[in-house]
């Protein structure tokens, strides 16, 4: 940063200020559970001397907090792969279920931006299809933060839903399917040589949220690869170009994780094989009924608390896969 030239490529000094920002945090957080440790042994130390039982509660509210941060550090260093700082791509999809999946898609999609509200994190939308009768058909947002991509890999696959159906007036019980895909973001840096015969680029008509352009022209953008049969698409921007580019910067994301399955079976963090959106493939269970119970079923971390999961706090599921894919891959 001393350099007289390190302002001149804005792109790579900002990068470069990210990766500075990232340090420290990590510096910090490590001094600061060095000194919450300290702090406790100091209040036992204390307590032994004054013989006094009254300073009892005090240590455990202060051992509970360093046990949070301790953990919370824990976990951040199992964000090792490659592209775990960079941005999220999420994509979720109704499956098997009609009404109710595309239902149980806008369920989830408010459940990740809860989630990344929580964080801190900026969300943008990049896709979007209604539900015919109601809820949402697909959508696809970015989730912008430092490791983002890290934490949300782990959401990678089938969710499956079971509740009493608000839209069936016997009020029985419906099982529903959505599927959650998830890459990171690629900068200009990631070089991935893709002829141009190998692509089938579509425009059409963005439709959903979008502001006072949408649905004025042909603005949205296709990309197919055709070897893969990859699709991705974007219609968040006003400009056809911007729209494309950000496709592009999709589409290589895809292409380079089917690569890394392809070329490295241990790049195990990149996991996730595309299956039916149905029965028998789901990573995560929700039941709302005749019991409330979230079940992840690679980890087996579960809760009853189903409401504050569906606002967002998935944390536990997260960090059980974190820790899981260590382990799983020792």
């Amino acid at each position: 940063m001393a350099r007289e030239d390190f302002w001149d490529d804005p792109t790579n000094s900002q990068e470069e200020m990210k990766t500075l920002k990232g340090l420290k945090d990590k510096v910090q957080a490590y001094e600061e559970i060095v000194e919450a440790y300290d702090d406790v042994q100091t209040m036992i130390m204390l307590a032994e001397e004054e013989n006094d039982d009254s300073l009892v509660a005090e240590i455990k509210t202060m051992a509970d907090k360093f046990i949070h941060q301790y953990e919370t550090l824990r976990i951040d260093t199992l964000l090792s792969g490659a592209y775990d700082r960079n941005n999220a791509i999420l994509s979720l999809h109704a499956g098997a279920g009609g009404t109710e999946s595309c239902d149980w898609v806008s369920m989830l999609y408010r459940m990740y931006l809860k989630w990344a509200d929580k964080k801190g994190y900026k969300t943008e939308v990049l896709d979007y299809l209604d539900g015919e009768e109601a809820g949402i058909k697909s959508v696809t947002f970015q989730i912008s933060g430092e490791n983002a991509y890290g934490y949300l890999k782990a959401e990678k696959g089938v969710h499956r839903l079971v509740r009493i159906s608000p839209f069936d007036s016997s009020g029985r019980r419906h099982t529903s399917f959505a599927s959650c895909d998830v890459i990171p973001e690629l900068d200009d840096s990631i070089d991935l040589d893709i002829p141009d015969d190998e692509l089938r680029i579509d425009t059409y008509r963005a439709s959903g949220a979008g502001g006072q352009h949408i649905n004025k022209t042909d603005s949205a953008i296709r990309i197919t690869h055709i070897p893969t049969n990859t699709v991705v698409q974007c219609q968040n921007e006003r400009s056809q170009h911007k729209n494309k580019d950000k496709a592009m910067s999709m589409l290589k994301a895809k292409l380079l994780e089917l690569k890394q399955i392809e070329q490295q079976e241990e790049m195990k963090e990149i996991r996730g094989e595309i299956k039916e959106i149905g029965w028998g493939s789901q990573i995560r269970s929700y039941v709302m009924h005749p019991y409330n119970m979230v079940k992840d079923h690679r980890t087996n971390v579960e809760t009853g608390n189903v409401s504050a999961v569906m606002d967002g706090d998935i944390d536990a599921f997260i960090n059980g896969y974190l820790i899981w894919l260590t382990t799983d891959q020792q």
